[in-house]
């Protein structure tokens, strides 16, 4: 916060915060519309909660909505990644310490997956504008030990999968895409999840799609997608990882599948998901261009309205080779400790969360030390950085409300640093 904040505030009289002490702009927000009802009718008329039809076209159609031909749907985003490092891991002999890049700057579950196979994280600093993991310090961790890159696409922002691409390739390592907070977008006209060996998102509430708990592994590789199901489903032998795997089946072959039936192949999980959760997913991937839509909208109103701040706060930025689909809208202080900032959105009413510390962590402390002072535009987003819903059920109110809050606590109406703006614009274009 500036220094002459207190003075800006009584000298001005920006629009108040809404009185309404129960206003809440949250980070997320679940509507069940008649369609989702509809078809957890369906599932229940049914009596069929395993995997069954809803199961199988909510695979057939996410699959298609990111160019991969298979999608793997699982009960959360946290273990498709898990099993995808897990099936990678076994396909290709790796051994247990092994290590596997991740950014610095990310939820602690993409590195905790790495440490539940036991892999080593080896840490990679962001970059100051899109917080995605920078290809520019990538080979300087790359070791003889190095077996995969771990990208995360933070908050809807795809990272820079042509340069991550490039480096993979050129070290021979496997790319597994984080894509828990980005779903439909594109990086160079490419989807994300189509670009690396597998890709993994999250249906879990406050994301795109929301069926409760789920998520996805895509791939274009069948002897992944084989070993991903089983992976999921106890490390079942593939020829029945299904209740409809016997249907129709006779004779030797019937005979065979019984055999194998309760045969367990690889160390697996129980990671499944039923048919309600997938339902629920299919009822709104339906809508899921006027969810995007909705986001982008919003994302756009906020960067517009706050733009007069942009001397105290970074807001995001929009590659031009790549999409921003706004899962959440970040917002980081160019200097200083956002705590109270944070703390004044908070007794308004508008929800935030920090901008996804990692390395700073208390568990990460233990188990690696002081990691910051290594990492510094980490530490910076660590310090400064937090993030607001963006998600289509904030109405224009809420919008107005989350504006107002943020101006009011920098001591300036909208209207004044909309001035501002423009006078600065002027001088520039006249020098």
């Amino acid at each position: 916060m500036p220094a002459n904040a207190t003075m800006q505030r009584s000298a001005e009289s920006p629009r108040a915060a809404r009185p309404d002490p129960n206003f809440k702009v949250t980070v997320g927000d679940l509507q069940l519309g008649a369609k989702e009802k509809e078809y957890l009718a369906q599932v229940i008329d049914s009596n069929r909660l395993s995997y069954g039809p809803f199961t199988r076209k909510f695979e057939d159609l996410f699959a298609a909505e990111h160019d991969c031909k298979f999608a793997v749907f699982c009960n959360s985003g946290t273990s498709a990644l898990h099993i995808s490092l897990a099936a990678l891991k076994e396909l290709h002999g790796w051994a247990d310490g092994d290590e596997v890049l991740v950014p610095a700057v990310t939820f602690v579950a993409t590195s905790n997956v790495v440490l539940h196979n036991r892999l080593t994280p080896v840490f990679v600093d962001v970059d100051p504008l899109t917080y995605n993991i920078d290809p520019a310090k990538i080979e300087a961790k790359i070791t003889p030990r190095t077996r995969a890159i771990l990208p995360v696409h933070l908050l809807g922002l795809p990272a820079d999968m042509h340069a991550i691409d490039a480096i993979a390739r050129q070290h021979d390592l496997k790319v597994v895409e984080d894509s828990c907070e980005t779903m439909f977008a594109n990086c160079r006209g490419r989807k994300v999840g189509s670009w690396g060996d597998i890709g993994c998102f999250s249906t879990y509430i406050a994301h795109y799609i929301v069926t409760g708990v789920g998520g996805f592994a895509t791939t274009n590789d069948p002897d992944l997608a084989v070993m991903l199901k089983s992976l999921m489903n106890h490390g079942r032998d593939s020829i029945y990882l299904s209740i409809d795997d016997d249907d129709g089946v006779k004779g030797k072959q019937l005979f065979e599948i019984a055999a194998r039936r309760f045969r367990f192949v690889h160390l697996g999980h129980s990671f499944r998901c039923t048919e309600m959760e997938a339902a629920i997913g299919l009822a709104q991937l339906e809508r899921k261009d006027e969810i995007i839509a909705r986001r982008v909208g919003i994302a756009r109103q906020y960067r517009e309205r706050l733009a007069g701040l942009s001397d105290v706060i970074q807001l995001p930025t929009v590659p031009a080779d790549r999409d921003h689909v706004f899962m959440l809208f970040p917002l980081v202080l160019r200097e200083g400790s956002k705590r109270d900032l944070v703390n004044h959105l908070e007794s308004h009413g508008v929800e935030t969360r920090d901008l996804l510390p990692l390395i700073n962590q208390p568990i990460y402390t233990k188990m690696f030390g002081d990691l910051e002072p290594h990492y510094p535009v980490a530490r910076w987003l660590n310090e400064s950085g937090f993030y607001i819903g963006c998600h289509q059920s904030i109405t224009a109110d809420g919008i107005d409300h989350v504006v107002d809050t943020i101006h009011q606590y920098f001591g300036r109406s909208e209207r004044a640093t909309s001035i501002r703006r423009s006078a600065g614009e002027s001088i520039r274009e006249a020098a």
